[in-house]
């Protein structure tokens, strides 16, 4: 009799066990660790707040706020917290493509003028040849950013954005070499409108949002309710985190405009891991997945990728996904910068798992914070401390402060109104004893010109709140003495200045 009990306590144990097994949340340890990871990271780079969502066979395994959404209110951020998610908007404008290429409306290499025959770039031959693939590949041939002057908080509407696309000179030959650009996004949402009938917003709403319950997800922060829970962008001055107005980018919807929490961007992840299929309802095949998967231009595997990644074999882009081979599995993901906000989502098709961070800053967290959950998740050997490997150097003061000089002297040789094709007017004027320097199709590119002592040669101070450091300003003189064009250059990643050709019209 007491074998018999002794035996019944054995056989409860072990199902006992079997079920603590069973229900045991997966990949705990790691979680555990990546939480940890993402309050150090928090506090040694200086972020207001953040959040993380870890989606794994179907169900959401993490999805929590970090931080404060605003450094003045200190309200603190929630799982549903509405970020700008900027460039992971991309994938949802490739996914509304591809709903359309299951519906026979378009294929991926179908030329781009067959929709957009108005659409002209620098190049005839790229421009008769350009295909839907192309547009969502990053490989017209173009230098990275190029022409983002052209909509960045500038009153150009979407179609005269794309209008003046041809103005912007290639670097490199046509399908040869990636180049990021978000203007060839806008083109391929606005195929979406040509095609569907419907704007690109519309599209995405009602064929991704509302069926995903995505309920506070919007391409535009004109959609923002009052009192609702909102992440404030913000930027560091002087190693104080001070929250900014949010920049307006529904002229570049389809590229970047998209506002969501993480708690419903994991619906999107299941999606993407379940190949367009999601609670029984089929979004897209599942081929159009692979499709946008598959490398359609290279990218080089950089000295520095090699030395500190050896596990990193290649990289490209899909459509509208970046792809790399690491840790010996493909790697699907992207990036988003705005305004005060960068953002990350990682996908592990082959495991079936997803990580997406949203962050309130400037800040490189959200790639530490991808690599270390690729490396914890992974069980990448030899892994780095990457939250140490991509901590800002010591803080610079970039308060746009330009000391020892004077105000320059008011000339009527520079004064005047200069206009390029591609971007639009940029006046130079007196106020006072002040010359001023304004970008006419924004309010956020303002500022003075301050003396250098080499003549016709400025030092560009901005007076408007943004992120940009000061530049310099140059005039050039034609033939006869007078000034005939303004240069302007301003060194940061995001906007080239000197595509500009500034020529003086009045």
């Amino acid at each position: 009799m007491k074998k018999i009990f002794l035996s019944f306590i054995a056989v409860a144990f072990v199902l006992n066990a079997s079920a603590q097994k069973k229900n045991a949340k997966p990949f705990a340890t790691q979680l555990t660790a990546l939480e940890a990871k993402m309050n150090e990271g928090l506090a040694k780079y200086n972020v207001p707040g953040g959040a993380i969502a870890i989606v794994y066979n179907n169900e959401i395994i993490l999805s929590k706020g970090f931080g404060l959404k605003d450094a003045a209110t200190r309200e603190p951020v929630t799982e549903n917290s509405s970020f700008a998610i900027a460039s992971n908007s991309k994938a949802f404008t490739s996914a509304a493509l591809a709903i359309c290429v299951d519906r026979g409306l378009l294929k991926w290499d179908d030329k781009v003028q067959n929709f957009l025959p108005e659409l002209k770039l620098y190049d005839p031959y790229v421009s008769a040849n350009l295909t839907v693939r192309d547009l969502l590949s990053h490989r017209q041939g173009f230098e990275t950013f190029a022409g983002d002057l052209i909509w960045y908080g500038t009153n150009h509407s979407r179609s005269e954005i794309l209008r003046r696309w041809q103005f912007v000179e290639p670097k490199y030959g046509f399908r040869t070499t990636y180049g990021y650009s978000n203007i060839a996004f806008l083109a391929a949402g606005q195929i979406v409108e040509k095609v569907t009938g419907k704007t690109w917003d519309e599209f995405v709403k009602n064929e991704f949002f509302v069926p995903l319950g995505m309920k506070n997800a919007n391409t535009s922060i004109t959609a923002f309710q009052s009192g609702a829970d909102i992440a404030s962008p913000h930027n560091t001055v002087k190693g104080k985190n001070i929250p900014i107005p949010y920049v307006n980018w529904d002229n570049i919807g389809p590229a970047g405009s998209i506002n969501a929490c993480v708690n419903e961007l994991s619906q999107w992840m299941m999606l993407q891991l379940n190949k367009g299929t999601l609670g029984g309802k089929k979004y897209w095949d599942e081929k159009r997945t692979y499709e946008m998967w598959e490398y359609n231009i290279n990218k080089p595997v950089s000295k520095w990728q090699r030395e500190n990644m050896p596990s990193r074999h290649a990289n490209g882009y899909g459509m509208g996904w970046e792809l790399m081979e690491y840790g010996g599995h493909k790697i699907v993901s992207h990036g988003g910068g705005y305004d005060g906000m960068i953002s990350k989502t990682i996908l592990i098709p082959d495991m079936n798992l997803g990580f997406v961070i949203l962050t309130n800053s400037n800040n490189s967290l959200p790639s530490a914070m991808g690599f270390e959950f690729l490396d914890l998740f992974l069980g990448v050997k030899g892994s780095k401390n990457w939250v140490n490997e991509f901590a800002p150097a010591a803080e610079e003061d970039k308060s746009n402060e330009i000391e020892a000089h004077e105000l320059a002297a008011c000339s009527e040789d520079v004064t005047g109104v200069y206009e390029s094709e591609m971007y639009g007017k940029v006046e130079v004027r007196k106020e006072g004893t002040t010359l001023v320097i304004d970008f006419l199709p924004t309010a956020l590119f303002k500022g003075e010109l301050w003396a250098t002592g080499t003549l016709l040669c400025y030092d560009l101070k901005w007076t408007t709140q943004m992120m940009l450091p000061s530049g310099k300003v140059n005039f050039i003189l034609d033939r006869t003495g007078k000034v005939e064009e303004m240069r302007v250059f301003v060194e940061n990643p995001d906007f080239d200045f000197s595509e500009l050709k500034l020529y003086k019209v009045k």
